[in-house]
């Protein structure tokens, strides 16, 4: 996994999961902590979550609803889309452009 960014919008590409859930928690409660308004992820070089990564973008959201800043999710791969869409998330997250929820196929 690998993120580019500062703490306006980060780049996040690889896999996203237990083994670099760590690394991710750090550099996105550091892009959170360290700026203001909305803070974007950027997932379009994404290549696969599970559930661990999914964890950490959701504990990044409450990290930056607590500082009064809100993530949004940018060129979500449409594989994660339909995780999103499945477990409901797409209802809570700010998705750039919105999801294509009617077009994805059921999981």
């Amino acid at each position: 996994m690998h993120i580019k960014g500062d703490h306006a919008e980060l780049v996040v590409g690889g896999r996203l999961d237990i083994r670099s859930a760590a690394d991710a928690r750090t550099a996105f409660h550091t892009a959170v902590d360290g700026g203001g308004g909305d803070l974007v992820l950027d997932l379009s070089g994404l290549d696969a979550w599970d559930a661990t990564g999914l964890g950490v973008i959701m504990g990044a959201h409450r990290r930056a609803g607590r500082v009064g800043r809100r993530l949004v999710l940018r060129d979500v791969p449409p594989q994660m889309q339909r995780l999103l869409v499945a477990t409901r998330l797409h209802r809570i997250l700010a998705i750039e452009g919105g999801l294509e929820v009617a077009s994805l196929p059921r999981v």
